[in-house]
């Protein structure tokens, strides 16, 4: 992956449920879909509603190779999975990766549970049959195709959640979303994925004023994100997992707030596009 430029783009940015509508129309309403490329190899980053869009623009980018890292299987980081046409094109490798369940289910015991009656019409014959599902540990190093590596590790989140630190010729991107602060353990692992990071994309779903009234639910706000990144020296920080009732000006509002503490900082929209 180091020979050609490091591409992070926003495919779906909203947490919970997708959010369309005449309010949503600068920051978009998909849920979340960020992939990672340079060159032929996607490696994507969760499956919701963002990423049927994702997969109609492979046959023009003509991409090779499509890897999808799941954070968790809460519906809105999978609904968008069975729409992803790449799954039922024989010229696409697609591999789904998954370690939040280690132990307790497969990744494809996961999506087959998903993809069923009475939640589903068709199950996962459809797809391809050489897709391929590859399960792992928190905590292990991941090395999908190119020469990307991807390091794991425990998120705290309802069911669990996984967080993946993507580093690539000198470049280091950091997914963590689905985390709550506040739990020591969980956050350790964060610091270690975050540290130095050129990108993190982080769950920014409340604000600091609403925290009290949803502590427990496994989200995380924009002030402890800012914080984060002056601690661990992020160069840049993308507030991420958006809730359905927030605005356009809602958002513009919080990414003002948010520069005031961390000036590099962008608010996630869909089809944002970052060259690292």
């Amino acid at each position: 992956m180091a020979k050609h430029p490091l591409t992070v783009r926003f495919w779906g940015t909203r947490g919970s449920v997708s959010a369309p509508g005449p309010a949503a129309r600068q920051f978009g309403g998909d849920t979340a879909c960020v992939e990672v490329s340079n060159g032929p190899n996607a490696l994507i980053f969760d499956a919701g509603s963002g990423i049927r869009r994702l997969g109609l623009t492979f046959s023009d980018r003509k991409i090779a190779t499509a890897d999808i890292f799941f954070s968790h299987c809460h519906y809105d980081h999978i609904i968008g999975l069975p729409f992803f046409s790449p799954l039922f094109d024989p010229a696409i490798e697609v591999t789904l990766w998954s370690g939040h369940l280690h132990g307790r289910m497969t990744t494809r015991q996961m999506v087959e549970e998903f993809m069923r009656a009475p939640f589903f019409p068709v199950r996962t014959e459809v797809f391809d049959p050489d897709t391929r599902y590859v399960d792992f540990a928190p905590g292990d190093t991941l090395h999908p195709p190119g020469a990307a590596v991807i390091h794991t590790g425990a998120l705290n989140h309802t069911d669990g959640a996984i967080g993946y630190r993507l580093e690539s010729g000198g470049k280091v991107v950091a997914y963590i979303t689905d985390h709550e602060h506040g739990n020591p353990t969980a956050d350790a692992t964060v610091d270690h994925l975050v540290a130095g990071a050129d990108v993190l994309i982080i769950d920014a779903t409340y604000t600091d004023a609403e925290y009290p009234t949803h502590r427990g639910w496994g989200h995380s706000t924009w002030q402890h994100a800012a914080a984060l990144c002056r601690n661990q020296q992020v160069k840049r920080l993308v507030l991420f997992h958006h809730r359905p009732r927030r605005t356009d000006s809602d958002l513009a509002a919080i990414e003002h707030d948010a520069r005031q503490v961390f000036p590099a900082t962008i608010v996630a929209s869909d089809d944002l596009e970052i060259t690292v």
